[in-house]
């Protein structure tokens, strides 16, 4: 459905503000999408995310800071994600072997577990986009890339 139907708006200012109002609307609606499927394993999207680098280090654990910088969300909160994580037994945290003073975080068993189950589920997160050809989704994927590269 196009973006005029879906917020009942017919005009904008130019095509900027559509697109932009476009993009907003569904990053909204990509969320949401998201969310129900994360919510089945009682995690948030942020919560994944900060699994899912963290699999991705595997075995070499991370401090707080060098998660941050791998988010796809860039927040200051990141030490609370990782602390309710560490409640679920998703994550632990083990001292610093560099620097005792520090510490860095590591994904448990339980914590590959459940990505193992989401992993199961990798066709329901792509099918989000599956109304796209491939040629389009790598078409989307490098405007998207340009938008972010002219903003810099």
């Amino acid at each position: 459905m196009s973006i005029e139907k879906e917020i009942q708006q017919s005009k904008f200012r130019n095509a900027y503000q559509k697109a932009s109002i476009n993009l907003i609307y569904t990053v909204g609606w990509l969320r949401d999408k998201t969310k129900a499927i994360f919510d089945t394993e009682d995690i948030t999207s942020q919560q994944f995310n900060i699994l899912r680098i963290l699999r991705g280090s595997y075995p070499q654990p991370l401090s707080t800071l060098q998660i941050r910088e791998k988010m796809l969300e860039k927040m200051s909160d990141t030490s609370r994600i990782v602390d309710r994580l560490i409640t679920k037994g998703l994550v632990k945290k083990i001292i610093c072997k560099k620097d005792r003073r520090l510490v860095d975080v590591m994904i448990t068993d339980k914590g590959k577990k459940l990505l193992e189950r989401l992993d199961e589920r990798q066709e329901e997160l792509d099918g989000l986009l599956n109304h796209l050809s491939e040629k389009d989704a790598n078409i989307l994927s490098d405007l998207l890339d340009k938008i972010r590269d002219e903003a810099e």
